[in-house]
């Protein structure tokens, strides 16, 4: 029984079997948990530049179009030259805006340009380190711990998500914004330490220069791979149909009552749950059929952003409400039945993606990993935005309850034919990955 429970937690092989994976995972979750305390502390500070949600807004739209193009010339960077030098390069980049950051809060100097100039760098070069790094995986540690590393990236996630807004949040408030980068700053010198000690990994195989060419080299692979683009599309439609993020602070003030505080209870729920299936992940990385594993956990997540539209639905008929839904006076009945589905939504997800990064880490081959993973960088980072205006515009032509309640039942219909339309997927084998 011991051992029984022993194989339901996530599994720590990765650190045992290869010392340069670990540093690099401490390196990467102290330097993520630092970037979610500049990230949050730049939006709280051009709002207080500012006075405008429009403006902080437009902090995240104005890096989507260069972190995208970066991920995808990092993922042809990271094809043609050593990776562990194109990491360290674009960490460099990285570590130098956020240091000018500092310096100009603590010379208070900052203005709004300056903020949007070096959030929009720091989001690029962070996109080439992502592409670079996750390129490096597959040659530190064996194929079968795949699954336990993309369990270990979950566990990074989490912290990174919950941890780093409330932090950066209490760090504002009690320190300001030129202690906040700082720290930010000290943080990211755990990610040199990671790189730094790695060995030189160049590409294997047939060497594209970076190029027009390199990028039409990987979409052609991406056309043959079906596996990989199939994985591609059912993540693109989970992200489009069953993102409610966006609608969190209108649940708050109008659903579920509570305000702010619901709206981060919500979004810390979601990624509450992800770090606890990584935590009990153990299984996840025994399933060999991962195919069947994606196409279960993205209908799962489905369901639950059905379950999640479904309490909405009980919010917006005054079930279990107090006489006036306020902030002062919140559905907590609700609120937790809200809490649960999507915390079930983050955990499924979080599962998908183990099963999604280790098909790409595994199937694909090295000469091509980088542009691979350049292009799931689009992916993750498109997905949800879609997902955000395909929420706003439907919850403003109808209610709140229905983009996530429609959205669940187009998830599990989609994705469920998707699947069976694609005998290959269903019999992928991770003992014989082929993209």
């Amino acid at each position: 029984m011991a051992r029984l429970r022993r194989d339901h937690f996530i599994d720590l092989r990765p650190f045992q079997v290869s010392p340069a994976f670990t540093r690099m995972w401490i390196g990467s979750t102290l330097a993520g948990l630092g970037g979610q305390l500049t990230i949050v502390a730049i939006m709280l500070h051009m709002f207080d530049l500012t006075g405008s949600t429009f403006a902080v807004s437009m902090v995240a739209f104005a890096g989507l179009v260069p972190m995208i193009l970066a991920g995808l010339y990092g993922g042809m960077l990271a094809d043609a030259f050593d990776r562990r030098r194109v990491a360290l390069i674009a960490a460099t980049v990285t570590f130098a805006s956020t240091l000018l950051l500092a310096i100009l809060a603590w010379g208070q100097l900052e203005t709004v340009w300056w903020l949007y100039a070096l959030s929009i760098v720091n989001s690029a070069a962070n996109s080439i380190v992502m592409a670079a790094r996750q390129s490096i995986v597959p040659r530190l540690i064996p194929r079968d711990l795949l699954p336990a590393a993309s369990a270990l990236g979950g566990i990074t996630m989490g912290i990174m998500v919950m941890g780093g807004p409330a932090l950066a949040g209490v760090l504002v408030a009690v320190s300001g914004y030129a202690w906040t980068y700082t720290i930010d700053v000290v943080l990211m010198l755990s990610l040199f330490l990671g790189l730094w000690t790695l060995p030189s990994i160049k590409p294997e195989g047939e060497i594209v220069r970076p190029g027009l060419e390199s990028l039409k080299d990987g979409w052609r692979f991406l056309k043959r791979a079906g596996n990989i683009r199939l994985q591609f599309i059912l993540d693109i439609i989970a992200m489009t149909f069953g993102h409610p993020i966006a609608l969190f602070p209108a649940i708050g003030a109008l659903l579920l009552g509570g305000g702010p505080i619901t709206t981060g209870v919500l979004t810390a729920s979601i990624a509450a749950g992800a770090f606890l299936s990584s935590l009990f992940s153990g299984p996840v990385g025994r399933v060999r059929r991962q195919g069947l594993g994606i196409e279960r956990a993205i209908i799962a997540y489905g369901g639950a952003i059905l379950a999640f539209g479904l309490v909405l639905g009980a919010a917006a008929l005054g079930w279990f409400a107090p006489e006036t839904v306020d902030a002062a006076s919140p559905n907590v009945v609700l609120i937790i039945a809200a809490v649960l589905t999507l915390a079930a939504a983050g955990a499924a997800d979080n599962v998908s993606a183990i099963f999604r990064n280790t098909m790409v880490l595994a199937a694909v081959p090295d000469s091509i990993r980088g542009r691979l993973q350049g292009i799931f960088i689009v992916v993750v980072a498109g997905g949800p935005r879609v997902g955000a205006l395909y929420a706003g515009v439907l919850a403003t032509a109808t209610a709140l309850w229905f983009p996530p309640l429609l959205g669940g039942l187009v998830i599990m219909g989609l994705v469920a034919t998707l699947v069976r339309l694609s005998p290959r997927f269903q019999d992928y084998d991770a003992a014989n990955p082929v993209p």
